[in-house]
């Protein structure tokens, strides 16, 4: 087992290759009730001062891709704002104990973000609690599989959108007047923007949005130095797959299908975004990072 993420060591074998039992959640899903409970980094994410002094907001940041990024941003040096459902509080808990034990601080904002009111209150409450904001990061998702597209309600296929897309949109535009030169935005895509799996044709149209929608303000903003980038996973182990994300009857197999055999974790996804985060990536302006465990992408 790797001691950090800086350990060198086989990928395929870096992360156990999971077979989860069936198992079923409610929406939205707690990361503290799956099995196996997915690796966020706690015991592995050392960080070394690439984001010191810097205030980040993050969407998701209960469990998950959110989670891993919160933590490694505070070990990293960074506060964080951390945007959750309330019904994900006990999730949200753990990592805000993380945060605080790396010392920094965590602002717990749980709330509803298809509600534009909530994003742009979201924002004001980072600025304010934090003394300012200059990352801004996008993560928080709905992915409910239907295998007949028939099946896809207007309220379901609206709401995808708004948690997913129109969530980003108000998240960023609320957020842009506070934002310093030197700020970033990281906006998470997906494998299934150019993969769309047919079981998923709402969840994979946003996450071709997201692409776009970031690009186009990408080249907008590139010249007041701020930048947007995109980081668009393949398999990872989160709570979405166990909610209505992925058919039960997959998931034992979940992840088989990347070149490395095994699905990710988040937390080997969350150094993508602390380098996007970081000054290290000062000329990636408009860039999607793939990190699929070897599935191709355009």
């Amino acid at each position: 087992m790797s001691t950090d993420q800086y350990t060198f060591d086989n990928p395929t074998t870096r992360y156990p290759k999971i077979q989860p039992p069936e198992q079923k959640q409610e929406e939205p899903g707690l990361q503290s009730e799956m099995t196996p409970v997915p690796d966020i980094g706690e015991k592995t994410y050392r960080g070394t001062g690439r984001l010191t002094g810097r205030k980040a907001l993050i969407t998701g940041a209960d469990s998950g891709l959110g989670a891993a990024v919160a933590l490694a941003f505070a070990r990293e040096g960074a506060d964080v704002t951390m945007s959750y459902l309330p019904a994900e509080e006990t999730d949200a808990d753990h990592v805000a104990g993380l945060i605080e034990e790396a010392g920094r601080k965590a602002v717990r904002v749980p709330g509803d973000i298809t509600d534009p009111a909530h994003c742009r209150a979201l924002v004001q409450t980072a600025v304010d609690e934090m003394g300012g904001l200059d990352i801004v990061v996008n993560v928080a998702g709905k992915q409910v599989s239907q295998k007949d597209v028939l099946d896809i309600t207007d309220e379901q296929f609206d709401l995808t959108f708004k948690t997913n897309v129109y969530a980003a949109f108000w998240i960023i535009k609320a957020a842009l007047p506070h934002l310093p030169a030197g700020a970033t935005i990281i906006n998470t895509a997906s494998l299934e923007a150019w993969q769309p799996a047919p079981i998923r044709v709402d969840y994979a149209s946003t996450k071709g949005a997201i692409n776009n929608l970031s690009k186009a303000i990408a080249l907008q903003v590139a010249p007041k130095g701020i930048r947007v980038n995109v980081v668009a996973p393949g398999p990872t182990w989160t709570a979405l797959q166990v909610s209505s994300g992925v058919p039960t009857e997959d998931l034992p197999e979940f992840g088989s299908e990347t070149a490395l055999g095994r699905a990710g974790q988040p937390a080997e996804i969350a150094p993508v975004y602390v380098f996007l985060a970081s000054p290290e990536s000062s000329f990636v302006v408009g860039a999607t990072y793939a990190v699929t465990g070897g599935m191709p992408t355009p």
